[in-house]
C-alpha cells in the first residue's frame, strides 16, 4: 500500500471555504489512486486553511501527472457552496513534494484535473495523457471565451455576459462590495446638495467647488486654484492624465500661421521663434485626428470640437508655456490665433476647448481604448491559447484580474445612452468614430514607451516625471521579462516554434488590431528580444500605462473649468467680446458637470483588494529560478519606490500616479 500525504490550502478570500464533500483521485503514470473524500476531524476547507490529509493506492502511481478535484454537496446542506482551492502539495512514498496550483473556484458536481506547478511549453510535453489533457483543456477555454466584434472597426471583445464570466478573471467579493459602496457614497452626497439632473447653469466659478467636498485631494486643490496659469496648463500636457499628445515641433505646420511677431514677446528676450525650434524649446499638439468627427446635437445646434493646435515654449524657467492656440484646421478670419496678451476671457476659452479636445481624445482612447480595450484582447487571447501550464500564462494572468469584469460594466456605463460619452461634446455617434479612427491610426511604437518618447522628441524635455518614471519601470519590468522568457526560451527556435505562442500574438493581431500591417503591431514573432519587448508592452500597458492615464483623474478632472467633457458654447471667432459670463456659459449644467465629477471619482478609486505591480500572490510559478526572478523584480521595484519619494519630496506638485505601490498589477477598475 503507497501512502500519499496531501497539504489543501484553501484561499483567504471572503466565502473561500465550503461545507460540501471534496475529493481527491491522484492520476499518476502508472495508474490512479482510491477516489477519497477529504474529512478530518470538525471543520475542513474554511477560507485560509491548510488542512493534512492522506491518499492511499494499491500500488506505486509513479510520477504523479494530475490531480482530479471533485466537490459534491454536503447531504443536508442545499445552497450553492463554491470553494476557492489555492493550491495541492502532493508527498510521495519516495519524499517528493510537488505543487498543483489551482487557484480557482471549483463549483458542485464539478472536477478539476490539476497539473503540477512546473511551467511547460507544448514541445517539452512527456507523456500521451499530459498531451491530451492540454488539448482538451485548450478545446474548452475557446468554446468558453468567444470573440464578439460588437462594432466594425473597433477592438473585438470576450463575448460572455457579466453572469457568465468564469471566476479566474471575476471581481473578488471585496471588490463588488466596495466598488458599490463608492457609487452609493458618491450618489447620497450628491443628492443630498441638490446636484443630480439639475439643468441650472452654473452661476460663479467658485460654487464649482462644492461638488465633492469630502474627496478633496492635494492636486484637486491647486487645480482649483491654478487652473487658469499658464504654467500649470502647460505642466498638465507632461504630467497629467494625458501625457501622450505633446510632442517636439522642429517646423510649423503649414496651416498653423504663426508668426514670429505674434509670439516673440512670449519668447527669451532676443530670441527668435525659427531659433527656439532649433535649440528644441518649441512643442505641439494637434488635434486634426478630431477632423471629420460629427459631434453632437445640444439644445437645438451642434456642439463645436476644436481640431486645431497648441503650440508651447519652453522657456528658461523650464516651464512648458501656452504661446499661440488655433482652433480648426485651416486657418480662415473666423479661425482666429488666440495668444496669451489676448484678453483674460478669450485666452481662458480657447485653453478650454484644446482641454475639451485633449480630455476627449484621453477619455475614449488613451484611457478607455488604448488600456481597458487592448487588455480583454490580451487577456482573452492569452486564455484561449496557453494552456495554464504554459509559462507565457504564468507569467500573464496576475495582470488580467478583474478586467473583464469592469471592462463589462464600464460599457455598460461609459456607452450606455445616458453616460458621460453620450453626454459628451461629440455623444455617443462621435466617440465611437474616434475610437475607430484612432484604431486605424494607432501603431506599435506608439504601444512602447521608449519609442513613444523617441518618435515624439522628448527625451531630454525637463520635468517630465511621465517619461522619466515610465522609461525607469518599462526597464524595470523589460529587465525581468528577459530574465523570464530567457529561461524558458534559450533559443529564437524555441520562440519560432511555440505554436501556441505565436497562436496568441496572432490572435492579438487578429482581434485587437485588425490585421491592420500598416500598424508594425507582430503577426508573429522571430527572436527572444521580441517576445520579451512584446510581453513588456503587454505588462507595462495593463499596469503602469494605464495607472499614469486614470489614476489622476479626479485630480485633474473634478474641476470642469480645467477640462471637461462636454462644452456647451462655440469658441469665439472674434476678439475682445467675451466675458467671465461666456466662460460660465461654456461649461455644461450642473446636472451634466456632476455625472463627469462622479466618473473622475469612481475611476480614480483604490479598492481594499488593490494587488500593487510586482507582487504575485498566486504561486504559479514553482520552480527556484521564477521565484528567484520576482523577488528580484520586486526588490528592483521597491528601491525605485524609494527614489520617487525622495524627488516627489522636492517638488511643488508632486508626480505619484507611476509610483510603484499605487500601480495596481492589471487593470481592475
Amino acid at each position: 500500500m503507497a501512502k500519499y500525504q496531501l497539504e489543501v490550502t484553501t484561499g483567504d478570500l471572503c466565502l473561500a471555504g465550503t461545507f460540501d464533500y471534496v475529493y481527491i483521485t491522484l492520476i499518476g503514470e502508472k495508474g490512479l489512486s482510491e477516489r477519497t473524500s477529504l474529512d478530518n476531524y470538525g471543520l475542513d476547507f474554511q477560507p485560509g486553511a491548510v488542512g493534512n490529509y492522506t491518499v492511499n493506492s494499491d500500488k506505486d502511481l509513479g510520477q504523479i501527472l494530475l490531480v482530479k478535484v471533485e466537490k459534491d454537496p454536503y447531504f443536508f446542506y442545499s445552497s450553492e457552496d463554491e470553494w476557492y482551492c489555492a493550491k495541492i502539495v502532493v508527498k510521495t512514498p519516495g519524499g517528493e513534494s510537488i505543487s498543483f496550483p489551482c487557484y480557482r473556484w471549483v463549483s458542485r458536481g464539478e472536477f478539476v484535473e490539476l497539473r503540477s506547478g512546473k511551467a511547460v511549453k507544448a514541445s517539452e510535453e512527456k507523456y500521451p495523457l499530459l498531451i491530451n489533457h492540454r488539448k482538451t483543456e485548450l478545446v474548452m477555454k475557446r468554446g468558453i471565451y468567444i470573440w464578439s466584434e460588437d462594432e466594425a472597426g473597433l477592438p473585438h471583445t470576450s463575448k460572455l455576459k457579466l453572469a457568465e464570466l468564469p471566476a479566474e478573471v471575476l471581481f473578488t467579493d471585496a471588490k463588488t462590495r466596495d466598488l458599490k459602496q463608492q457609487k452609493q457614497m458618491l450618489g447620497i452626497e450628491l443628492k443630498m446638495k441638490g446636484l443630480v439632473g439639475s439643468d441650472e447653469r452654473w452661476k460663479q466659478i467658485q460654487d464649482l467647488k462644492r461638488v465633492l467636498s469630502y474627496k478633496k485631494t492635494f492636486i484637486s486643490e491647486y487645480v482649483e486654484q491654478h487652473w487658469k496659469d499658464d504654467d500649470f496648463y502647460g505642466y498638465q500636457f507632461l504630467n497629467g492624465v494625458n501625457p501622450c499628445l505633446i510632442k517636439r515641433c522642429s517646423q510649423l505646420p503649414p496651416n498653423f500661421p504663426v508668426t514670429e511677431e505674434m509670439v516673440k514677446p512670449f519668447l527669451r528676450e532676443g530670441s527668435t521663434l525659427e531659433k527656439e525650434m532649433k535649440e528644441g524649446n518649441i512643442f505641439l499638439t494637434d488635434y486634426r485626428i478630431l477632423e471629420g468627427i460629427p459631434t453632437r446635437s445640444y439644445e437645438g445646434k451642434r456642439l463645436h470640437v476644436t481640431t486645431g493646435f497648441c503650440l508651447f515654449y519652453l522657456n528658461k524657467e523650464t516651464q512648458m508655456m501656452p504661446v499661440a492656440i488655433q482652433l480648426c484646421q485651416q486657418p480662415s478670419d473666423k479661425n482666429l490665433i488666440f495668444l496669451p496678451s489676448d484678453s483674460d476671457s478669450d485666452w481662458t476659452l480657447a485653453k478650454m476647448h484644446i482641454r475639451n479636445a485633449d480630455f476627449l481624445i484621453h477619455q475614449s482612447v488613451v484611457h478607455f481604448q488604448n488600456t481597458h480595450g487592448l487588455a480583454e484582447v490580451f487577456i482573452v487571447a492569452l486564455v484561449r491559447c496557453f494552456p495554464v501550464v504554459h509559462p507565457v500564462y504564468k507569467l500573464l494572468i496576475p495582470h488580467c484580474r478583474g478586467t473583464l469584469y469592469i471592462n463589462q460594466d464600464g460599457r455598460k456605463v461609459l456607452l450606455g445612452p445616458t453616460g458621460p460619452f453620450a453626454k459628451s461634446s461629440l455623444g455617443l455617434e462621435g466617440i465611437t468614430e474616434l475610437m475607430k479612427k484612432c484604431l486605424a491610426e494607432i501603431t506599435y511604437s506608439s504601444l512602447c514607451l521608449p519609442d513613444d518618447i523617441a518618435d515624439r522628441g522628448l527625451e531630454s524635455v525637463p520635468n517630465f516625471y511621465y517619461r522619466d518614471d515610465g522609461m525607469k519601470l518599462w526597464s524595470i519590468i523589460n529587465g525581468f521579462v528577459q530574465e523570464v522568457v530567457g529561461h524558458y526560451y534559450p533559443t529564437d527556435a524555441d520562440v519560432i516554434e511555440d505554436s501556441e505562442l505565436q497562436s496568441w500574438v496572432q490572435d492579438i493581431f487578429i482581434h485587437g488590431f485588425l490585421k491592420n500591417k500598416s500598424s508594425g503591431i507582430p503577426a508573429s514573432l522571430a527572436t527572444v528580444q521580441e517576445l520579451a519587448k512584446y510581453i513588456t508592452m503587454v505588462i507595462f500597458r495593463v499596469s503602469t500605462q494605464h495607472a499614469a492615464v486614470n489614476s489622476g483623474q479626479f485630480d485633474y478632472q473634478s474641476s470642469v473649468a480645467n477640462g471637461s467633457l462636454l462644452l456647451c458654447k462655440p469658441p469665439p471667432t472674434t476678439k475682445g467680446e467675451s466675458s467671465l459670463q461666456t466662460i460660465l456659459d461654456t461649461f455644461p449644467n450642473v446636472g451634466e458637470t456632476v455625472s463627469f465629477v462622479a466618473l473622475a471619482a469612481l475611476l480614480s478609486e483604490t479598492f481594499n483588494d488593490f494587488v500593487p505591480l510586482g507582487s504575485y500572490p498566486e504561486e504559479r510559478f514553482t520552480e527556484p529560478a521564477p521565484k528567484r526572478m520576482i523577488a528580484e523584480f520586486q526588490k528592483a521595484l521597491s528601491d525605485f519606490s524609494a527614489e520617487v519619494t525622495a524627488r516627489n519630496s522636492q517638488l511643488k506638485i508632486p508626480y505619484t500616479y507611476l509610483y510603484p505601490p499605487e500601480i495596481e498589477n492589471s487593470i481592475a477598475i
